[in-house]
């Protein structure tokens, strides 16, 4: 039976238990566990797995590179996968353990390695542990385990320390003797720092750090972030922990590509706001707390004229972030070295990402990035409001004053306006366009002030006044009602239905029917029993591992009828 514990991304942290018995993933077989190991004799290696015997090598052994396919080999729930595995080939029904014996080929070729795993672990689905054999090291195990393997053996250890092979998460370096006994230990202490960073949601920082330890790992990330991002991305959740990128290769973090595809496939600004105000960003997050957002806001909101203001924050790794959007994942979260450099990889992000912004339309651009302004240099016409640090009393007089004239002979609009518009651009952002224009429906309309805003419906004559859902920064979403839940599974987004049973309490896996593929941890989730909406709640689950689980929480309920 497999329970997942802990996720990062592709990354995870499983307990598999048979009766008694039960290990806890990342784990390392070794030659000596009573419950887990590999012996070999003359024909061959055995896996000894909870009591059953598996072969692992067969008679004919073909490489990884030979084109040749086998069939696996499936024995009491240990399914044996030799390389290659093609587009066809497939998982045994009855499999819980898939085992790869020969995956030490693929150790220094990383387009194999990231075409291998991701094939064979999309085939296995979530409800099954991966072992890839010969292959990890203290430098690997990270990267491997963020790809999606659960399981590793000792063997490549062993061999590399009885050649005299020191292997560290750093890298390797020569030593004089036999180092096996010390290349092992530091592989089952990296495996329990995966765990650790993987129960924090950070296991894509360790992977950063871990990357630059050799060439093969560097591609490895490189193409895994290019090739499997889709793979990657069906994981990320929509919220999170406090996240360092100090790398460059963290600019293609996934859920960091998925923050920017939304904004350039979902997002599109109020449809009051004439004025484009360009800001640079803060270290401390959200931005609207911090004590250089203050003080532009001392200088934005001086007259009805900044309810025409879109102010958008120009940053690394994200590009824009428009104001309404600084509670949500990831801009809530991260954090980055700030030097004054940019990279071209930056630049150019940034620069798209304006560039697409300013294609819906605005009469006048306003740019308050000072010394970053050359990020945006030539985009359109724009008056730059800096003198010196964006901070200084005249660089704020500056801005109030730029922003005067920018509104100058445009009419203002009423505060309930300003709300219900950017509602309407925050609910696209997180639910897409359709979902959004279903809860803003029949004249709904916001109320409160930001970020706690209450999206309302009803309350003209004869109309009955119902709360659809609420913006909170702690959440850093809109949170569903009933009644706002009802209104998004008529669109079928977001939707996760049961089976015929007395939900008590939260909805398990093992209760689900079928989910919105397009479902992602964090995710608001409405249950639905026979089309209709019974509850709402959080996914904690993507929408494929609510319907591949069958143990763990899927949604974790708020409300239900």
């Amino acid at each position: 039976m497999l329970n997942v514990t802990g996720r990062s991304h592709r990354g995870r942290t499983c307990e598999y238990s048979k009766g008694e018995r039960s290990i806890r993933t990342p784990f390392v077989i070794g030659p000596d566990d009573a419950d887990v190991r590999i012996s070999a004799d003359a024909g061959g290696r055995t896996l000894h797995f909870f009591g059953t015997e598996a072969p692992i090598d067969q008679k004919l052994l073909v490489s990884a590179s030979s084109r040749r396919e086998t069939p696996p080999a499936l024995k009491d729930g240990v399914c044996v996968v030799r390389l290659p595995f093609g587009d066809d080939s497939g998982i045994p029904d009855g499999s819980e353990l898939v085992v790869v014996p020969n995956a030490f080929e693929l150790r220094n070729d990383a387009r194999r390695l990231v075409d291998s795993v991701i094939r064979i672990r999309e085939k296995a689905g979530h409800n099954r542990l991966l072992c890839l054999l010969g292959i990890a090291e203290p430098s690997t195990a990270s990267i491997l385990a963020y790809m999606g393997v659960d399981v590793f053996d000792d063997s490549l250890a062993r061999a590399a320390g009885a050649m005299g092979l020191r292997l560290l998460p750093e890298g390797e370096a020569v030593a004089a003797g036999d180092v096996s006994e010390e290349n092992v230990a530091d592989l089952r202490k990296e495996c329990e720092k995966i765990a650790l960073f993987t129960g924090h949601g950070r296991l894509r920082e360790l992977v950063d750090q871990r990357a630059p330890s050799s060439p093969s790992s560097v591609a490895a990330l490189r193409i895994f972030d290019d090739v499997g991002y889709r793979y990657q991305e069906e994981c990320c959740p929509t919220v999170g922990t406090s996240f360092a990128c100090n790398t460059t290769q963290a600019l293609r973090r996934p859920d960091l590509r998925a923050y920017r595809d939304k904004i350039s496939e979902r997002y599109r600004k109020p449809a009051h706001k004439r004025i484009l105000l360009l800001l640079p960003c803060s270290a401390r997050k959200p931005y609207h707390t911090s004590r250089t957002h203050k003080a532009f806001a001392s200088a934005i909101h001086t007259a009805q004229h900044d309810t025409l203001v879109h102010e958008v924050i120009v940053t690394s790794p994200l590009g824009i972030v428009p104001r309404e959007l600084d509670v949500f994942y990831p801009a809530n979260s991260y954090d980055i070295p700030v030097t004054g450099e940019w990279k071209c990889q930056e630049r150019e992000m940034i620069r798209s990402m304006v560039s697409g912004l300013l294609s819906q339309g605005y009469d006048k651009v306003v740019c308050h990035l000072g010394g970053s302004s050359g990020l945006v240099e030539g985009l359109a016409d724009m008056e730059e409001t800096v003198v010196g640090d964006p901070t200084t009393p005249a660089s704020l007089r500056n801005l109030d004053e730029a922003l005067r004239r920018a509104a100058k002979g445009m009419a203002p609009v009423d505060y309930s306006v300003e709300r219900t518009n950017t509602m309407g651009s925050m609910l696209a952002f997180q639910l897409g366009q359709g979902a959004a224009d279903a809860i803003m429906a029949d004249g709904g309309y916001v109320i409160g002030k930001f970020p706690y805003w209450k999206v309302m419906r009803g309350g003209q004559v004869g109309a009955e006044k119902a709360q659809m859902g609420m913006l909170t920064p702690e959440r850093g979403m809109v949170s569903l009602t009933m009644e706002g839940a009802e209104a998004v599974a008529a669109t079928g987004r977001n939707t996760v239905e049961m089976t015929g049973f007395e939900m008590k309490g939260n909805l398990f896996a093992v209760g689900v029917k079928d989910a919105d593929p397009r479902l992602r941890i964090g995710d608001e989730a409405v249950v639905t029993f026979n089309g209709e909406a019974v509850a709402v709640g959080v996914a904690m689950m993507s929408g494929r591992e609510m319907v591949d689980l069958n143990r763990g929480i899927a949604v974790k309920v708020r409300h239900k009828r």
